[in-house]
């Protein structure tokens, strides 16, 4: 995890998004998962990573570039265990 963080909860039409504070950069990074889950109305998050995962490959074929793209980030999941955030 990166040094001097504050991991907080903020929020999105009413629903959770995991949210890390990075102060060394003064950025914010949001679980792309939870911005997904909001985003496409989805209620069971075992589901989402199926739905990142085809909109990822979709931009992929539209050839997208992508920029400033961190590693995956430990972060509290539903029920309290610690997962990796995509790539």
């Amino acid at each position: 995890m990166m040094s001097n963080v504050k991991i907080s909860i903020r929020f999105f039409d009413d629903r959770e998004v995991q949210a890390i504070w990075d102060e060394q950069n003064a950025r914010w990074w949001f679980s792309v998962l939870d911005i997904v889950a909001v985003l496409t109305d989805q209620d069971d998050y075992t589901k989402t990573p199926a739905e990142w995962n085809l909109k990822l490959r979709n931009l992929k074929a539209e050839n997208c570039k992508f920029s400033n793209v961190p590693s995956g980030i430990a972060n509290s999941a539903q029920r309290g265990k610690q997962r990796q955030t995509p790539k």
